[in-house]
């Protein structure tokens, strides 16, 4: 199955779940490593099988307690370059400080491109992420970049609701025109755009949403983002949908934070379900939420694990299983 030298899997602390089910479909066992904390908030980190000359793949996610878990990869790949790794690619589902992407106001930081600087710095020799906020983030980089899509698993899963036939592809924002646009033509149904705007007369004046582009009259509205956190922007998509005539809301998300939803206030959002991968752990967020389907992606995460290691093109991942091929979608 694989070649030349063996495959290596580490993991730190941000999502175990999900680094056990990709050691489990590749069928390589995660190395022990064992990151632990000092009494000061320092990080230390352990590993207990050798990686000289080996391919080393660290899986830790840019969720929850970000910076330490930020920092936490960087030690990880601190410690297996020092270790003599013959290739050390960092695993990272969903990419922190993604948002921060470019200098939209004075004396604003370009966080993400600092990111990855200390990727590289570090040792890093390749990235492998998830639907960055950003295409361009790629570009911050110097060594090779393979940003992986959950768009074949969400066509699939769109694919699965009642009356997609008669459906609406809707984003709520300018910045996802171009996801929702490709979603749309590959179900050969419509799309809509969402425009929020603030009363600029008013500084306390509560943000609103119109419909730019699309009727959702009647319509089953699938609304498709990149990622959710406070569910500010979710909330007012949904009840503008509501209010437009929409006959049912769907929501498919790549990156389900939730680091400051109000999960209550989710619930009661006039919304059949919010679809997320598991790019965050789930779990807990399921338990508040009823509404709420994880989407498992240790499939495309192990996949292109396997492709790199063997020198195959990930770009194939994203051709003819995209109405559902040989990787299958998994609820969680």
């Amino acid at each position: 199955m694989y070649h030349g030298n063996s495959i290596r899997l580490l993991a730190g602390n941000s999502h175990p779940e999900l680094a056990h089910s990709v050691a489990e479909r590749l069928g390589v066992p995660l190395t022990p490593c064992m990151p632990q904390k000092f009494s000061n908030g320092e990080i230390n980190v352990k590993i207990a099988e050798s990686v000289r000359e080996e391919d080393v793949f660290i899986i830790q996610s840019g969720c929850s307690d970000v910076n330490d878990n930020l920092m936490e990869l960087l030690i990880l790949i601190s410690a297996c370059k020092t270790a003599s790794a013959r290739r050390i690619t960092a695993v990272i589902p969903c990419f922190p400080y993604a948002r921060m992407d470019k200098k939209d106001k004075s004396r604003a930081p370009i966080t993400a491109k600092l990111v990855a600087n200390m990727l590289v710095c570090a040792g890093c020799d390749h990235i492998i992420t998830m639907d960055l906020h950003a295409s361009q983030i790629q570009g911050f980089f110097d060594i090779p970049v393979d940003n992986l899509f959950s768009e074949p698993l969400m066509i699939t899963y769109i694919k699965r609701i009642d009356g997609w036939q008669n459906s609406i592809i809707v984003s709520p924002d300018a910045g996802g025109a171009k996801r929702v646009a490709a979603i749309a033509d590959k179900l050969g149904v419509e799309f809509a755009l969402i425009h929020r705007q603030r009363d600029k007369q008013s500084k306390n004046a509560p943000e609103r949403m119109e419909l730019l582009v699309g009727d959702v009259r009647d319509k089953v509205a699938i609304l498709v983002d990149d990622m959710i956190d406070t569910g500010h922007t979710l909330t007012l998509a949904a009840r503008t949908l509501h209010d437009k005539g929409a006959k049912a809301i769907h929501v498919l998300i790549s990156h389900g934070l939730f680091a400051e939803a109000n999960m209550a206030a989710i619930e009661q959002l006039p919304i059949e379900e919010l679809v997320v991968t598991n790019t965050a752990p789930q779990k807990e967020h399921k338990e508040k939420c009823s509404k709420i389907r994880a989407i498992d992606i240790s499939a495309i995460i192990a996949e292109s694990i396997r492709r790199t290691h063997n020198g195959e093109s990930i770009s194939l991942l994203f051709g003819d299983w995209t109405g559902g091929g040989h990787l299958d979608m998994v609820l969680l």
